[in-house]
């Protein structure tokens, strides 16, 4: 199975740059069995729609199409649909150390490049990951190389550093991030933008909540903590574990602290390209979440219900338009496909 970690140290020389139940964290988990009987796959314009449970049909159309919309970059991730008068779309190119803008009628941008400005170590990359909306509009992204997470006006302008060290040191290299209806802001802190493990500022590869008044907590800790998203309600708060092939559900309390989370999904034994990674829930609670193979729909009581394949592994999704697009970022290219379901696009509400 394809690790990011694998494709990171890929990237970096490039660049030189199923369904179980709700289990114990600390159990060892099951290796997730397809349900081949019920197995469909159909084609679906650029890529592939798999089903493997009747539920999929109310989420995703039976004549739903994949579309490729733009190709050329490094490795695309962290995209945010950013709404308005006139509506865009922004992904992170991690290799090229850029933030792209595509919009509606096609056209591609650079919306911030480079990211990092100076000169770059061997072996860590330079740009950002995830990126989402804040209460306020702001654009809010992950950087590696800066190992802090960082805000930008939608126009562009006027950049700034939200939170760039726990406890008086760096953090590692975050990854992704979501709000709370709150205004806290739950982001990952992995290491996968660094040469290697040893090369942590942090001893854990955490997950982090900075509270609207400035304080940060680190929450809990994953082998290699990646794609984060919270349930419609705000009770549960899933994160993606690249390293170890799994999805974990925590149960958040009142405080905004995570209980001791237990095994949502295990896609360890999956043979294919990708591993759990970014993903985004909808209004009913499932999860639209990329994993080996392509995007796979899991509903909240952990079933894999089918994958989106697009033509290219995605790395991470959002909800874009009216909520009902999913937009895909995929190695090199940008995809989307129309779907029943709803989801919810981030900023101010």
């Amino acid at each position: 199975m394809e690790s990011k970690r694998t494709w990171l140290r890929i990237a970096v020389l490039v660049a030189a740059g199923s369904a179980v139940g709700l289990v114990a964290c600390g159990s060892a988990p099951e290796p997730v069995e397809e349900a081949v009987a019920q197995t469909t796959e159909r084609p679906a314009g650029a890529g592939t729609i798999e089903t493997l449970d009747p539920a999929l049909d109310a989420l995703v159309p039976a004549d739903a199409e994949i579309e490729h919309l733009a190709e050329g970059f490094g490795f695309t991730e962290g995209p945010v649909w950013v709404a308005g008068d006139e509506p865009f779309l922004l992904f992170s190119d991690i290799p090229g150390n850029r933030i792209v803008k595509w919009t509606p009628d096609g056209e591609v941008s650079d919306f911030l490049a480079p990211v990092f400005e100076g000169e770059v170590e061997d072996g860590r990359l330079s740009g950002s990951n995830g990126i989402t909306v804040g209460p306020d509009g702001a654009i809010v992204f992950t950087e590696h190389f800066g190992g802090r997470v960082s805000s930008i006006a939608a126009d562009g302008t006027g950049r700034s550093t939200v939170v760039d060290n726990y406890e008086g040191g760096r953090f590692n290299s975050p990854n992704d991030l979501a709000y709370k209806s709150d205004g806290s802001l739950y982001f990952t802190d992995p290491a996968y933008g660094l040469p290697s493990p040893e090369d942590r500022a942090q001893d854990v590869n955490g997950i982090y909540r900075l509270d609207a008044d400035g304080m940060v907590t680190r929450l809990a800790d994953q082998e290699g903590p990646n794609g984060i998203a919270f349930s419609p309600d705000e009770s549960r708060l899933y994160v993606a574990d690249s390293a170890a092939g799994f999805w974990m559900a925590y149960d958040v309390a009142e405080d905004g602290s995570l209980g001791e989370g237990a095994l949502l999904l295990d896609a360890s034994a999956v043979e294919a390209p990708g591993a759990p990674d970014g993903l985004k829930v909808d209004t009913q609670g499932n999860l639209w979440a990329t994993g080996p193979g392509g995007v796979w729909v899991i509903a909240p009581d952990g079933r894999h219900l089918g994958t989106i394949k697009a033509n290219e592994v995605p790395a991470n999704v959002a909800w874009g338009d009216d909520g009902q697009t999913l937009y895909m970022t995929a190695r090199t290219g940008l995809y989307r496909v129309r779907v029943s379901a709803m989801g919810t696009i981030p900023g101010p509400q």
